[in-house]
């Protein structure tokens, strides 16, 4: 029966997205193509212009269509009003 919690959570995990509004860096980091660099890059930006949508990742300095095609799938972009309701 653990075992298939765990594997439940692990499934779970795996097809989460990161929001790129809220994520630390840490967690963002843990996506495939990004390191502490464009991480911060990310808290950076928002800070100026929270996301509007995933392509606003585009227009992060560091991440042009070949990145974003990578993250893609593994980001979400949720604003603050949405996360409250």
């Amino acid at each position: 029966m653990k075992f298939l919690v765990t594997l439940f959570l692990m499934i779970g995990l795996a097809f989460a997205s990161v929001n790129l509004n809220t994520a630390s860096k840490e967690e963002l980091m843990k996506i495939d193509g990004i390191g502490a660099t464009k991480a911060q890059a990310i808290i950076d930006y928002r800070e100026k212009t929270p996301f509007k949508t995933i392509e606003d990742l585009k227009k992060v300095k560091g991440f042009g269509d070949k990145t974003f095609e990578k993250v893609k799938d593994k980001i979400s972009v949720e604003t603050s009003q949405e996360v409250g309701q």
